[in-house]
């Protein structure tokens, strides 16, 4: 059973979805508070708590998203230099071979 919000995101199965909804409504909490306390003005502070959620929840959507591309790219990275290392281990391209004069010469 997934969760769509506003019936095309699905909470469950996007990456970052989840977190960024639940610290969105955090923010929306501590930002619509916030304001009824110094102003004591309802209406008002649920606009301030609504703009709260869209913003805490759109600054967490693009710091997640950009970690995890981050995190996708150092994890492509990683699995080329090992595919390298698999493929060149023990050959004349192999960078932590130690290379004899001979093999100099001949490079």
């Amino acid at each position: 059973q997934s969760f769509k919000l506003l019936g095309f995101l699905d909470v469950k199965s996007v990456p970052c979805a989840r977190e960024s909804v639940l610290y969105g409504s955090l923010g929306s909490f501590v930002v619509g508070l916030g304001h009824f306390l110094a102003t004591s003005r309802v209406r008002r502070s649920c606009d301030f708590a609504v703009g709260g959620f869209i913003c805490t929840m759109l600054g967490y959507w693009f710091y997640c998203r950009y970690n995890l591309a981050q995190h996708r790219i150092r994890q492509r990275m990683l699995k080329e230099g090992m595919r390298n290392k698999i493929l060149f281990e023990g050959s004349s391209l192999d960078p932590e071979r130690k290379q004899t004069g001979s093999e100099r010469s001949d490079s």
